[in-house]
């Protein structure tokens, strides 16, 4: 293992609690990948997700300097009949001077064993088609056809609708999200997670 990998650690706060000193670098490498439009409240104690999905903030750290970060989100949705503790992946982001060495594939692997231990069902997001070989190389698979619906019922915010090139990603932990994996397949899917993570 070389020395940056030696140095490297992964830490994990509920969103409200992690460090001031890691949420404005995370906020800034956000900023890199993602620039707010003119005027948005960019500080770093501005909320980023709704806190009724239990955000968890998860970031790459080199001796103090985060390397990526992401946060999981999770919420319990009813699919097919079946009620399931589902998590899901946001604002995935690797500083833009270490791309390339791969922190985020790290990191996102390392999400979904946090999901695992938090006895989540399963985990399902969707993703920009051309990243689809990243998280399929972090351990996470393609669940074929499907479709999520995010929003709320009353505002729906579909991962197919015109000018999206999404994916959806998944994978099923428990035994009983296993037993009905086959009912995600080519489904529309009502994750539901509200006006501020439409999609999460």
């Amino acid at each position: 293992m070389d020395e940056e990998n030696r140095r490297v650690q992964i830490l994990s706060f509920p969103e409200e609690a992690i460090p001031s000193e890691l949420r404005v670098q995370v906020r800034e490498i956000q900023e890199q990948a993602w620039p707010s439009p003119p005027g948005a409240d960019v500080s770093p104690d501005a909320p980023v997700h709704d806190p009724a999905l239990r955000p968890l903030s998860m970031v790459l750290v080199d001796d103090g300097t985060v390397l990526a970060a992401l946060e999981v989100l999770s919420k319990e949705i009813v699919h097919a009949g079946g009620r399931f503790a589902a998590g899901g992946l946001s604002t995935v982001v690797t500083r833009r001077e270490t791309r390339g060495r791969g922190h985020g594939r790290r990191l996102v692997a390392a999400a979904r064993e946090a999901m695992i231990a938090r006895k989540l069902d399963l985990g399902l997001y969707t993703c920009d088609r051309p990243l689809q070989a990243f998280y399929e190389s972090a351990g996470w698979r393609i669940l074929p056809g499907a479709v999520l619906i995010g929003g709320t019922p009353q505002n729906p915010f579909p991962s197919d609708q015109p000018g999206f090139e999404k994916v959806t990603m998944a994978d099923f932990f428990s035994s009983v999200a296993r037993e009905a994996e086959a009912s995600f397949h080519g489904s529309r899917i009502a994750l539901y997670p509200g006006e501020i993570d439409k999609l999460w």
